[in-house]
C-alpha cells in the first residue's frame, strides 16, 4: 500500500482515538485511561504476532520500540489532559505540527527528499495543523494548553522519531508490543499507586484501545515503506480527524482559522500522497 495513505490511515486512527480517550479523561485520570488501555493494546499485538508467525526483530529494533514507549508516556498523559480540561477542538497550540516537525527534521538531515510538491505539501500539512490546533479561550486554559501542547507535541515528535529508528519490517507487531510493554510497565504502578486502577467509564477507555494500536502500526508501516518524513507529516494530521469528531458528535464549533487550518491540511495531504 502507498505509504503516504497508510500514514493518512496511521492518523484517522490516532484521531479517533484521541477522542475517544479524551472522553475519556473527563471521567478518569489520564494516567488510569492510560494504564488501562495500553496493556490492553501489548497484549493484543503480541497476540496477533504469535499468531502470524512474525519472527522477533532485532534486538536494536526492540529497544528503540521500548524507549519510544516511555518517551510516548509522557506525550500521551499531556496530551490527554490537554483533551479533557479545554474544549476537544482546540486540544493545544500546535501540537500536530510540533510533531511533525522534529520527525520531519530529523529525517531530512537524514538525507531523506521531498521534492518541490513534497515540500509544499510539507508546508501546507505544518501550517494547516499548527492552525487547527489553536483556538484562544479564557487566560487560564491557554496558559495551560500552551504548555500541555508543547509537552505533547515534542514528546510525540520525538515518540515518531524513535519509533521510526526500527527497521526490520517483518517484526513490526513485536517492535510495537515492546513499545506499548514499556509504557504499561510505567502506568500500571504509578496508576495503581497514586489514582487507582478502577475506572469510571470502562466502555471509553476500552473503545480508545484499538485507534492508539492501529495508529502506530499504520504509522510504522509507513515509515518503513516511504521514510520518516512523509511518514510523520501525515500521521500529524491527527488533530483534524480528532477535531471534526468533536464537531460532529459534541457540537463544538470551529472558527475561521481552524475550518482553514483543515483545508490547508488536506490539501498538503493531497501534494503528499500523489508523491
Amino acid at each position: 500500500m502507498n505509504p503516504a495513505l497508510l500514514g493518512l490511515l496511521s492518523a484517522l486512527n490516532y484521531g479517533v482515538g484521541d477522542f475517544l480517550a479524551g472522553l475519556a479523561s473527563r471521567f478518569d485520570p489520564p494516567l488510569r485511561v492510560v494504564a488501562l488501555s495500553h496493556p490492553l493494546a501489548a497484549a493484543v499485538l503480541a497476540l496477533m504476532a504469535l499468531v502470524l508467525g512474525q519472527p522477533l526483530p532485532p534486538a536494536a529494533d526492540l529497544w528503540w520500540g521500548a524507549s519510544a514507549g516511555a518517551v510516548g508516556l509522557v506525550a500521551v498523559l499531556a496530551f490527554y489532559k490537554a483533551l479533557a480540561v479545554g474544549p476537544m477542538g482546540a486540544v493545544s497550540v500546535g501540537a500536530g505540527a510540533l510533531s511533525a516537525a522534529v520527525p520531519v527534521a530529523v529525517g531530512v538531515l537524514g538525507g531523506e527528499t521531498l521534492g518541490a510538491l513534497g515540500w509544499v505539501g510539507a508546508a501546507l500539512v505544518l501550517i494547516g495543523t499548527a492552525l487547527l490546533s489553536f483556538a484562544p479561550g479564557k487566560q487560564g486554559e491557554a496558559s495551560n494548553g500552551v504548555g500541555l501542547g508543547l509537552l505533547a507535541g515534542l514528546g510525540f515528535g520525538f515518540f515518531f522519531v524513535m519509533l521510526g529508528q526500527a527497521s526490520e519490517p517483518s517484526g513490526t507487531l513485536w517492535t510495537l508490543t515492546a513499545a506499548r510493554t514499556a509504557s504499561s510497565l510505567i502506568a500500571l504502578p504509578l496508576t495503581a499507586f497514586t489514582v487507582g486502577l478502577r475506572p469510571r467509564k470502562p466502555a471509553l477507555i476500552l473503545g480508545s484501545a484499538p485507534g492508539d494500536l492501529l495508529g502506530n502500526l499504520f504509522y510504522l508501516l509507513s515509515v518503513q515503506g516511504g521514510g520518516l518524513a512523509i511518514g510523520a507529516l501525515l500521521t500529524s494530521m491527527y488533530p483534524a480527524f480528532t477535531t471534526l469528531l468533536a464537531v460532529g458528535v459534541l457540537r463544538e464549533r470551529l472558527r475561521r482559522t481552524q475550518w482553514g487550518g483543515v483545508v490547508l491540511a488536506l490539501a498538503g495531504a493531497a501534494l503528499l500522497t500523489g508523491k
